[in-house]
C-alpha cells in the first residue's frame, strides 16, 4: 500500500471487529490509508507484503500477543511504528511496550481525539528518525567519500616522493611496485606465525604495505658520483651511501615536526621505522646504527630480505639480474656477501614458504625481458 501521494499507511491489528471498524473510520476520514488485520499473524502476513508507516495494535488477543508482535515488527521493519492499545491500565505492560519501542500507548476506551492525537505524534517521531538516519547515511556517505580522497591523496604523496627518489637512482624502475607486494605477501603468511600474531594485524600490514615505497626516499640526498658509479664504491663513498637510510628518517620527522603531526601517529612510524631499518641485519653487522635481533623494528625486518632479494632478481650498473633461483640460494644459503645469519630467522623460513608467490610478483613487475627471463622458471 506504501506511502502514496503523500498520504500516510496505517495497518489497525485488533480481534474485536468494532474496534476495527471504528479506529479505520476515524483514521480514514483524517486521510489515512488504511488496513485492517484479525490477529498478530495476519498481520505480519501483511506486512510482508505492504509497507506501512504505523502499526496500531491492541495487547490482548488471542495467540500472538500484541507485545509479541509489537517485537516482530521492531526486528524486521524498525522504519514502522508502532501505537498499542489495551483495556488495561497496567504501568508495568505500558512501560514494558514502550522499553520495547512502541510509540504510544492508549487505554481503551479512547476518543478519536485521543487517537489522532497518538498517531500524529508517533508519525512525527518517525519521521524525525527518518530525517536523522539519512542525515547519518549522508554524513557517513560523506566522511566515507573524504576519507577516500585523504587515502588517495596520502598515496599519491607516497609514491610521488618515492619516484622522486627513483629518478635520482634509474636502476631502481619497478622496484617500489615489486617490494611493496613482497612485503604484503610475506608480512600476511608471518601473521600465522605465533611469534608475529599479535603484532602483524591487518591494519598494521595495510600500513606496511603503504610505507615501503618511502624506504629509500633518503637517496635524494645522496650525491650522483655516488649513487650512480657503475663500480664499487670505495669505503669512504659507502659511508656516504649509508646515510641514506637517516636522510629520509629525519626527511619524515622534521615533516611531522612542520606540520605539527603527532609523532605517534602509527603509519609515520612504520615510515620512519623502514627508512632507517631497512638495511640493519639480523647479527648486527647492517647499518647505520648495527643494530641486531628484535632491536630492529619488524618491518625493517621484512624489508631487509626482499629489498636483497629484488636486488638480486634486477639489472643493476654493475651485475645483470640473477635467476630466481640463484637469488634464494644466496639469500637461503649465502654468497659471501649475503648470509643468511643477515636475516631474522622466522622471515627467511617465511620467505621459503613464500617464494614462488614472490618470484610471481618479480616477473609480473619485471623492468625488461631480460629481468622477466631471469624468474620466468622456479
Amino acid at each position: 500500500m506504501g506511502e502514496e501521494m503523500g498520504k500516510l499507511s496505517i495497518l489497525i491489528v485488533d480481534d474485536e471487529q468494532f474496534i476495527r471498524d471504528i479506529v479505520f473510520r476515524w483514521l480514514s476520514r483524517e486521510g489515512y490509508l488504511c488496513a485492517k488485520a484479525r490477529d498478530g499473524e495476519e498481520a505480519l502476513a501483511i506486512l510482508a507484503q505492504q509497507e506501512f508507516a504505523l502499526v496500531v495494535s491492541d495487547i490482548m488477543m488471542p495467540g500472538m500477543t500484541g507485545i509479541d508482535l509489537l517485537r516482530e515488527i521492531r526486528t524486521r521493519y524498525p522504519q514502522t511504528a508502532v501505537i498499542m492499545l489495551t483495556g488495561v491500565d497496567d504501568r508495568a505492560t505500558a512501560t514494558e511496550t514502550i522499553e520495547l519501542g512502541a510509540y504510544g500507548y492508549i487505554i481503551k476506551p479512547f476518543e478519536a481525539s485521543e487517537l489522532l492525537i497518538n498517531v500524529t505524534n508517533a508519525l512525527r517521531r518517525r519521521e524525525l528518525e527518518l530525517e536523522r538516519d539519512r542525515y547519518e547515511e549522508q554524513l557517513e556517505a560523506a566522511v566515507g567519500q573524504r576519507t577516500r580522497e585523504l587515502q588517495t591523496t596520502q598515496d599519491v604523496t607516497i609514491y610521488g616522493l618515492a619516484v622522486l627518489a627513483e629518478y635520482r637512482d634509474s636502476e631502481t624502475g619497478g622496484h617500489i611496485m615489486r617490494t611493496q607486494r613482497y612485503v604484503h605477501v610475506l608480512a600476511d603468511h608471518l601473521a600465522s606465525f605465533p611469534r608475529f600474531r599479535d603484532e602483524l594485524v591487518p591494519a598494521t600490514i595495510e600500513l606496511f604495505h603503504k610505507s615501503t615505497p618511502l624506504h629509500d626516499i633518503g637517496k635524494v640526498g645522496v650525491p650522483d658520483a655516488i649513487l650512480q658509479k657503475p663500480g664499487k664504491l670505495t669505503p669512504e663513498e659507502f659511508e656516504i651511501m649509508k646515510q641514506h637510510t637517516v636522510y629520509g628518517r629525519d626527511a619524515i620527522a622534521r615533516a611531522e615536526s612542520m606540520l605539527g603531526v603527532d609523532a605517534g601517529n602509527s603509519f609515520l612510524r612504520i615510515a620512519r621505522d623502514i627508512t632507517i631499518s631497512h638495511h640493519e641485519k639480523w647479527d648486527g653487522s647492517g647499518y647505520p646504527y648495527g643494530l641486531a635481533g628484535e632491536a630492529i623494528p619488524l618491518v625493517g625486518r621484512i624489508m631487509a630480505i626482499i629489498d636483497v632479494y629484488d636486488a638480486l632478481v634486477s639489472r643493476r650498473i654493475y651485475k645483470p639480474p640473477f635467476t630466481h633461483r640463484r637469488a634464494l640460494e644466496i639469500i637461503t644459503e649465502g654468497d659471501g656477501r649475503v648470509m643468511p645469519g643477515h636475516f631474522d630467522p622466522d622471515i627467511l623460513t617465511a620467505f621459503r614458504e613464500k617464494s614462488e608467490a614472490i618470484r610471481q610478483i618479480a616477473f609480473t613487475y619485471a623492468d625488461s625481458d631480460e629481468e622477466r627471463a631471469a624468474v620466468a622458471l622456479a
